[in-house]
């Protein structure tokens, strides 16, 4: 039986020698592949209280959305910055060379509701930690952070200290 891994095709060297680059669209160019990918981070959700599940632009829509689907949640987009057409409000953070900004709406979430984010990959950890302030600035509670994978040499998961983090593969380098 194949897992998630599976899926996933590794290219050496992109986007320059000595990274090597974790590409999902494997996992999304193969039905069972994409199945087993959304069953695998519905697991992850077991046993966990949320109202929301939340994903970041772009590859968080590819994951999030049908996992809000399959377990009946409305789903809130975080976007980049000019992206959105109501009232926002906005976070900017630090990227490895300079920094972004991304916004919700301002009314997407509730005071109390609680907040499942979810995205491809977890590297730094940034966006996440910065989608995740933005959400709790408007009352929500963060309950769990969810990702396809992890890269662990990158130690995401120190930026994101006190929060619930799971993701379905980890590789140990960048």
């Amino acid at each position: 039986m194949k897992t998630v891994e599976d899926y996933i095709i590794t290219i050496p060297d992109f986007p320059e020698p000595g990274i090597m680059f974790r590409d999902v669209t494997g996992v999304l160019d193969d039905p069972e592949g994409l199945k087993l990918a959304i069953d695998e981070l519905y697991k992850l959700l077991d046993g966990i209280e949320y109202d929301v599940i939340a994903g970041a632009e772009a590859r968080g829509f590819l994951f999030g959305m049908p996992l809000a689907y399959k377990a009946g949640k409305r789903f809130v987009p975080v976007r980049k910055k000019g992206k959105l057409p109501r009232e926002t409000v906005e976070k900017e953070y630090e990227l490895e060379y300079g920094t972004a900004t991304i916004e919700i709406h301002k009314d997407s979430i509730k005071p109390g509701e609680r907040v499942v984010i979810v995205d491809d990959l977890i590297a730094t950890g940034g966006t996440i930690k910065a989608a995740a302030d933005l959400f709790e600035e408007l009352g929500g509670k963060v309950v769990k952070l969810l990702f396809l994978i992890e890269l662990e040499g990158l130690h995401g998961r120190d930026k994101l200290e006190g929060y619930d983090v799971e993701s379905v593969v980890k590789y140990p380098g960048k």
